[in-house]
């Protein structure tokens, strides 16, 4: 029996057998949205995604009420990486026989709490049982001025890369959840970005609304993987310069004190939830005065060719799609 192929390659082949697209249709497979146009210069953006236990998350540390925030928050990100405003959602729930009707709660008023931040209205959804493990799944619904919205195709050559904030405490948290120290109370900040995830919607909206923004996504998946998209949708590579990726300080010393490198958590280890994007480098000053724009961080510049490549101490080495990535 042949060996299941890689996400990419699944997701090119469902790509390439929905290559039409009709009338209305601006944006499908590829970026962190559809979009389609209703009239009057306003698009709709629809977004789903799946959470599969055992995978996605662990009942074994992460509670319900930060697991139902989580699974809305994953997709209003994508919302806010196309610089929309998140308005409808649906949720579809696969639970278990043993399912708890007092975990059901706690999710339920946990991804409540995430729509209600964000003036989301649940609209319908579905409820089944499933085996041995738990499945989510939430699609979210947005809109947007058609001439504002952001894709991950419009980086060129010259831009700088930035961020919204500091890469790599997620996957710093997950790492500390999987070794029973999410109770420390000196890791509860990234212990916090793993379990319960801020969308950055209102800085989306800002980055879009300013015109200075080239193309865009939330980092989900790592640096590395979530740049490499950007750069194979723009026809455009990218240079990563290891010194400028801003690491906290508690995420320095997690990696020492778990044996990790943050470098590696920081590019690879996904789900920070950032906003990834880029832009001319003189559009650095008037970004810098944006509400949010302190948080804002130059990490590298993209350059004509293809791939994703890291300078370093040691020289120069190619990171494209090394984050997560299912059926790797």
């Amino acid at each position: 029996m042949a060996r299941t192929r890689g996400e990419r390659e699944i997701i090119a082949g469902i790509r390439q057998k929905a290559a039409g697209r009709p009338d209305g249709l601006l944006a499908g497979i590829g970026d962190d949205c559809a979009l389609f146009c209703t009239g009057e210069g306003l698009v709709n953006l629809v977004t789903t995604d799946s959470m599969v236990e055992g995978v996605h998350f662990d009942l074994a540390w992460h509670p319900a009420h930060s697991l139902g925030r989580k699974a809305a928050a994953v997709n209003i990100s994508d919302i806010a990486a196309m610089g929309g405003v998140p308005r409808y959602a649906l949720l579809s729930l696969g639970l278990t026989a043993s399912t708890q009707e007092s975990w059901l709660a706690e999710f339920m008023a946990g991804f409540f709490s995430m729509l209600d931040e964000h003036r989301v209205c649940l609209i319908g959804g579905d409820t089944v049982q499933t085996g041995k493990e738990l499945m989510l799944s939430v699609t979210v619904l947005g809109e947007g001025q058609r001439e504002r919205l952001l894709c991950r195709s419009g980086a060129r050559v010259g831009d700088l890369v930035l961020v919204s904030g500091f890469l790599g405490e997620a996957a710093a948290g997950l790492s500390l959840c999987r070794q029973g120290r999410q109770a420390e109370a000196c890791w509860q900040r990234l212990v916090a970005a793993h379990l319960d995830p801020v969308p950055q919607v209102a800085l989306g909206r800002t980055l879009a609304e300013s015109g200075l923004v080239h193309a865009m996504m939330d980092l989900s998946d790592g640096l590395a993987t979530d740049l490499a998209h950007i750069c194979a949708e723009s026809g455009v590579g990218a240079e990563v310069v290891a010194a400028d990726l801003p690491l906290s300080g508690q995420l320095l010393e997690a990696a020492e004190s778990c044996c990790h490198s943050a470098l590696d958590w920081a590019l690879s280890g996904g789900e920070d939830y950032q906003l990834l994007f880029t832009a001319p480098p003189d559009a650095l000053p008037a970004l810098a005065r944006l509400p949010g724009g302190a948080s804002l961080r130059p990490v590298g510049r993209i350059v004509a060719g293809r791939g994703v490549f890291l300078q370093d101490g040691c020289g120069q080495r190619e990171i494209s799609y090394a984050g997560y990535e299912h059926f790797r």
